[in-house]
């Protein structure tokens, strides 16, 4: 053979000693380093292949980049079992050899070879040395490791830059460093004289072994295992977890710590081993197990404690690997719980939030069963020591959102709430105040969140009434004026009670609030009914309307951001929860939920009838929270309550709880308000004790006329609003109330009214003329003293039967009835009360030439002052009502004596002034 490798022999034992080298490799079964199966093509022509200016085993070496270099290393490892020296001094003569150098010259372009390319071969030559210490006769290699191979290997595996050596980037470099170490390592170890061998560049050996880029000996190491610790891949966990648990248990044997130092990293390396005790492979399980009573030993060695120290909780550990051994679930999370706890109560307190943090990471583990058990660990370690956790608790509800993004997965979410709960149970304000702080509107992350705070009894009512301290602190909006110049101000909600307004919506929408929304059911529903008040009108911030508009536009369609419907959102699942759904049907019913302005005054009138028919034994507390808003700052809130009040007052439920007293007290106080609504439902609810409660009208009837008196004489009422409802209530008290009670205020209220017969607003001719007409039944005590007021109203009355609107004819026709027994005329009561029904129409001309001729008849003396006063109406705005005047005076001239005309100036009666 021409080539000493080719002319080799291979070993005595070789069935075929006859056969050379290369042809009789088995090279698809020699075990790959790297990935493929098949050989190269070219393996055939390699005890022929020649590359110019290189001798034939250079031009071996240099092609074996394209096969497997494990294959070719082998055959020089089976080389060295017989002849060492020589395949040593081959390995040197390539070493020697110009293959690693740089040509020079004009025809370098053809020799050169890329740096890829020399990274293969060195790669190929470093393995070749590891096969041949491994394979070599031990007698003979311990003396040939650190001058012949390791110098070797060493000298290939930096590479020079500038003269400056380099550590090398290529990977199949490094793994057949870590490879051919082993190799040798196990050689030096199996040698006959091991004991004797003293390994003098082993400082430097290690040092190429070290992982540069995680400084700290072994922590760092374990840290570079991660990727394969948590690797998707059977095989690759398998194997990193049981070289870890080796590792660790190696280092701790070797451990001598002569000061107490701190053991970096050991949150981050339990966190990377333990969710691993539910690993779907036993031997990770176990193994796992291993790794973390090793890292807490080690913490312990590094608290000060002897190595042979041994702590029951840790011992505890290896019980647990019991438990590991079949992989049901429930057993397997019981353990990594009871892991956890031991964890718990060894990790050092700057060493937990790493712990956490590197924890959480595992949530999005590949293997579902170790990303289950970090949620089960997390929970478990919060549990035991989250309390000294306060203020990383934003940075954990942080971590825990970004994890709700990440992983979209039902246990996870689950795990989720639950931690947010075990933080809430320990930390309160600061979950509260973190929650509160996420973006407006609330993603579905977020609003998970504040589900999980609804699950425990105790722990929600305390989180909805930190809710409703922080809606009710601060103001509900705040002025702000228009961009456009002269247009005004309008209101901007504040942030915080809309924040914490959409949190309470969130609470309680999960069905487990209920009892908690039970316990707190008068200030929930006193603080949201106000809040829906105050938000009427009130506009979102110009960065939220935006972001509102932003998130509607992906995906399903958000709740409303806006602040008066999120509130009333907010107060309907109040009411479900709270079970009053029946409250809320009736207030959607009657109108109640509208959002506009006028709808109010509906609202809160709607939300007392309903209250007051379905949820009566609420109403005691809710009266009592209501009350001092009275007093308020907020005109919307005292507007809200006296409406609630007066609606209330309309039932007997407030008198059957003793609470009639205490609101009629405040009704009466609200006469001086600055409001003029608020005088005006003040005024209605007073009124509505007629209806609520007939029977202490007579009791406080002298009180509650005073106060419509009052009302009447309201000075600041521009559009008469209080007068009309202190007429309409009045006249519904009139019904109730003791004669002595009126009798000295019957002459004032009937001149007081008077001017309202003939005002534009038909609610306000309606209810004065109706009140009228009850005045009148008062009037027998004093019976001249009214019979001129009558007088005074008769001829309007009269021709308001020609009244452009149907309710205040219906009006007068009760007005006429009522006064006809008080004129002293049979004839003329008669027709009042035949011609005036209710039911009845009217042929107005017949009536009223019959009414003149009673007129006439009984009181002839009042000719001009009757004619007087239809002259009046001849200016009237209403049509009818000017013809029917004319009309009137020839009916009364028709049937008057002769005796009485003189009264009549017919000079101001032709003018008709």
């Amino acid at each position: 053979m021409p080539l000493w490798l080719l002319s080799s022999r291979v070993p005595a034992c070789h069935p075929d000693k006859n056969s050379v080298i290369v042809p009789c490799v088995p090279w698809r079964q020699v075990p790959a380093l790297g990935e493929g199966s098949a050989g190269c093509q070219d393996c055939s022509q390699l005890g022929t292949a020649q590359v110019p200016g290189i001798k034939p085993i250079n031009s071996f070496l240099l092609m074996c980049f394209r096969c497997f270099l494990q294959g070719l290393a082998s055959c020089f490892g089976i080389c060295a079992i017989n002849h060492l020296e020589e395949t040593l001094a081959k390995l040197e003569d390539f070493v020697r050899s110009d293959v690693f150098k740089k040509s020079v010259g004009l025809f370098s372009i053809f020799k050169d070879r890329s740096d890829n390319e020399v990274e293969k071969v060195k790669s190929t030559l470093i393995l070749c040395y590891g096969y041949v210490a491994m394979y070599a006769p031990k007698e003979l290699v311990l003396s040939r490791i650190e001058a012949d191979i390791l110098k070797n290997i060493f000298q290939y595996f930096n590479t020079k830059v500038l003269g400056i050596k380099v550590e090398t980037k290529d990977l199949t470099l490094k793994l057949c460093l870590i490879r051919s170490i082993c190799m040798i390592s196990q050689a030096i170890y199996k040698g006959v004289k091991c004991g004797d061998f003293i390994f003098s560049r082993k400082a430097e050996l290690v040092a190429q072994m070290v992982v540069r880029a995680s400084p700290g000996g072994w922590p760092g190491l374990g840290l570079h295992l991660g990727p394969w610790i948590k690797s998707n891949k059977e095989h690759e966990r398998q194997r990193a977890v049981e070289v870890s648990a080796a590792l660790l248990d190696f280092y701790l044997s070797k451990l001598n710590v002569s000061t107490v130092i701190p053991f970096y990293n050991l949150g981050v390396l339990i966190a990377l081993f333990s969710p691993r005790c539910s690993d779907s492979l036993a031997g990770v399980r176990q193994h796992a197990v291993d790794c973390v009573y090793c890292l807490l030993y080690i913490q312990l060695c590094y608290e000060g404690f002897a190595r042979d120290h041994r702590d029951e909780m840790v011992e505890g550990l290896k019980a647990l690997k019991k438990g590991l051994e079949e992989p049901d679930f429930t057993v397997l999370f019981h353990t990594c719980n009871n892991i956890a706890m031991v964890i718990g109560k060894r990790v050092p307190p700057d060493q937990l939030m790493s712990l956490l943090l590197a924890m959480f990471e595992g949530l999005a583990d590949p293997d579902k069963n170790c990303s289950r058990a970090a949620t089960v660990m997390i929970n478990s370690l919060l549990k035991e020591r989250g309390g000294v956790l306060q203020e990383k608790v934003p940075d954990i509800m942080s971590i825990i959102h970004s994890k709700l993004e990440e992983v979209d997965e039902e246990h996870v979410r689950k795990a989720a709430q639950q931690t947010v709960y075990i933080l809430a149970s320990q930390h309160k304000s600061v979950v509260v105040s973190s929650l509160l702080g996420s973006s407006l509107p609330f993603d579905s992350h977020t609003c998970t969140m504040w589900r999980s705070l609804a699950t425990e009894p105790t722990l929600t009512s305390q989180i909805l009434e930190q809710l409703l301290e922080k809606v009710n602190r601060d103001v509900p909006y705040k002025e702000s004026k228009c961009f456009l110049l002269g247009s005004g101000s309008e209101r901007i909600a504040t942030p915080l009670p809309l924040a914490a307004t959409c949190a309470l919506y969130e609470i309680m929408s999960a069905p487990e609030s209920g009892a908690a929304v039970l316990g707190l059911y008068p200030p929930l529903f006193v603080t949201l009914l106000l809040r829906v008040s105050c938000t009427v009108g009130v506009q979102l911030p110009k960065n939220l309307q935006s972001r509102e508009r932003r998130s509607s536009s992906h995906g399903p369609a958000p709740r409303s951001l806006h602040p008066c419907s999120c509130a009333v959102e907010t107060l309907k699942v109040m009411l479900a929860r709270g079970g009053s759904e029946e409250v809320a049907r009736a207030v959607g019913n009657a109108g109640g939920w509208e959002l506009m302005p006028p709808a109010r005054v509906t609202r809160a009138a709607s939300l007392g009838s309903a209250m007051a028919r379905h949820a009566g034994p609420r109403l005691p507390l809710i009266v009592k929270n209501l009350v001092p808003t009275l007093s308020g700052v907020f005109d919307s809130q005292r507007i809200t309550t006296t409406a609630f009040f007066a609606e209330l007052l309309n039932s007997n439920v407030v008198n059957d709880l003793i609470l009639l007293e205490t609101m009629m007290d405040n009704m009466t106080g609200r006469q001086k308000d600055t409001c003029l609504l608020v005088r005006m439902l003040a005024l209605r609810g007073l009124g509505n004790i007629a209806s609520g409660s007939p029977e202490k009208v007579r009791k406080h009837g002298a009180k509650l006329l005073a106060s419509m008196v009052n009302g009447m004489d309201d000075k600041d009422d521009p559009h008469n609003l209080v007068a009309l409802e202190a007429m309409s209530s009045l006249s519904k008290l009139l019904d109730h109330v003791e004669e002595r009670d009126i009798q000295s205020m019957l002459l004032h209220i009937a001149i007081r009214i008077r001017p309202f017969f003939d005002s534009e607003q038909p609610d306000l001719r309606q209810s004065s003329i109706v009140l009228f007409g009850k005045l009148t039944k008062f009037s027998e005590g004093n019976c001249e003293v009214f019979f001129e007021q009558i007088l005074n109203g008769l001829v309007t009355l009269l021709l308001h039967l020609q009244d452009p609107k149907p309710e205040v004819v219906k009006a007068c026709k009760f007005a006429l009835r009522m006064c006809g027994p008080n004129m002293g005329c049979e004839g003329l009561c008669d027709m009042f009360l035949n011609h005036l029904r209710e039911d009845r129409s009217l042929h107005y001309g017949e009536f009223m030439n019959n009414v003149c001729k009673h007129l006439m008849q009984s009181y002839p003396e009042m000719l001009n002052r009757l004619i007087l006063t239809n002259l009046f109406y001849f200016k009237s705005n209403w049509v009818d009502i000017r013809a029917a005047a004319p009309m009137f005076i020839g009916f009364l001239v028709l049937h008057v004596d002769e005796d009485h005309c003189q009264q009549v100036d017919l000079d101001q009666l032709i003018s008709g002034e």
